[in-house]
């Protein structure tokens, strides 16, 4: 059998592969601060306990993301280019079809400017 040639059998890539692939694709964004922790107890526009969230339908892949992001960065290209870079992670990694990457700026994180300011 030579190295082309389809071999018998079945290739299943779990949900969990694609949600990692995505949390630490996002991560690398500069502007991302962390991927958001639900806080025990609050719930935040839908947010069930994952953070990330991949759902496969009909040989799609969906992702939902959830980031906490630094100040100094318009939003809407933060998120952008979150749905671009997983897009392309996704679709180089596993070879799917990515359907939708909706990606929810949890909270913009302030802390560590004022801490360099009073410092």
């Amino acid at each position: 059998m030579g190295i082309n040639e389809a071999v018998p059998g079945k290739i299943t890539v779990e949900p969990e592969v694609l949600e990692t692939i995505a949390r630490l694709t996002a991560q690398k964004v500069a502007g991302v601060v962390q991927i958001y922790q639900q806080v025990e107890g609050k719930r935040f526009l839908g947010l069930s306990h994952n953070p990330v969230e991949v759902a496969v339908n009909a040989g799609r892949v969906s992702v939902e993301v959830h980031v906490l992001a630094a100040p100094e960065i318009s939003l809407l290209k933060l998120g952008q280019t979150i749905q671009r870079d997983v897009t392309q992670a996704i679709q180089k990694m596993i070879e799917m079809p990515v359907e939708t990457v909706n990606v929810y700026i949890e909270d913009v994180i302030f802390a560590q400017a004022e801490e360099r300011e009073t410092a």
